[in-house]
């Protein structure tokens, strides 16, 4: 009993502001769900709807790991690194910002697309 009565209800450590939204999971969210090793194609069943933060909005895990090569992680520090060099190592767009980047990168595909209808 000694202990309820000196005890006070802590503060968050860190508190949390209120910034914009970022959709899509973290990768260590993701990574923590498994026991390591696992096969790719394991991965894939159990969370390839999973949709992961990236530097160019969210994608599902499942398209991130069909571009590699990589048929079982022994590790979770692999699974991050391969999983890191498929999407990129940068800041994490914003809901506004990765519409907004979507929208810049297909208006540079339609302009990309006239310039090469010109020539």
């Amino acid at each position: 009993m000694a202990d309820d009565e000196g005890e006070e209800e802590e503060a968050p450590a860190v508190e949390l502001g209120e910034g914009a939204a970022v959709e899509g999971a973290p990768l260590a969210r993701v990574a923590s769900r498994f026991t390591w090793g696992i096969q790719r194609s394991e991965i894939v069943r159990r969370e390839g709807e999973t949709e992961i933060r990236t530097p160019k909005g969210p994608r599902r895990l499942a398209d991130v790991l069909a571009h590699t090569d990589v048929p079982y992680f022994e590790s979770r520090r692999e699974f991050v690194n391969t999983v890191r060099e498929q999407i990129g190592d940068g800041p994490v767009p914003t809901t506004g910002a990765a519409e907004a980047t979507a929208a810049d990168e297909s208006a540079d595909e339609e302009d990309a697309e006239a310039d090469a209808d010109e020539e």
